[in-house]
């Protein structure tokens, strides 16, 4: 495994064990040259799996980049790791259980609003925003008016 600090090949697994859900292998690892401490994942993949784009490109299912928009949205709001990590195998595993191999953006996202809605509302609307492409204060009030008629919450204005 690459040291990601120095990039050096040479790196060594201290410590393993499984995730809290049993879903992968948390490796602890260090660089044998610039001794910088990492932490790696080890998931079962079942296959690859490409994602439609809206444009019509195709790319590969990248968990990583995933990850990375969930994070963007959950930045600065206080949830644990481990449901963040939770909540993101399980869209994959939804995804992966689908049987298609090719998979809409789309049909992401609507897993990721399902995930982050049950997790933080903040974050829910954030990632709203940038999924449904909000360009003015209006679109905001619009999504969450539809989110009150759609779950019958108050909401106070």
């Amino acid at each position: 495994m690459r040291c990601p600090y120095c990039t050096n090949l040479d790196t060594q697994v201290k410590d393993s064990r499984p995730t809290e859900d049993s879903n992968a292998i948390r490796r602890r690892r260090v660089c044998n040259d610039c001794g910088g401490r990492f932490t790696t994942f080890e998931r079962v993949q079942l296959r690859d799996l490409i994602v439609v784009k809206k444009s019509g490109r195709k790319v590969v299912f990248d968990r990583e980049k995933l990850s990375r928009s969930i994070g963007t949205a959950l930045r600065k709001r206080s949830v644990e790791t481990e449901r963040v990590e939770r909540m993101i195998s399980g869209i994959v595993r939804q995804l992966e259980s689908l049987g298609e191999v090719e998979i809409d953006s789309d049909k992401i996202g609507e897993y990721v609003m399902d995930g982050l809605k049950g997790l933080d509302d903040v974050a829910f609307v954030r990632f709203a925003s940038v999924y449904k492409n909000f360009s003015a204060a209006e679109d905001f009030v619009s999504f969450l008016a539809d989110l009150d008629e759609t779950n019958g919450d108050v909401i106070d204005e």
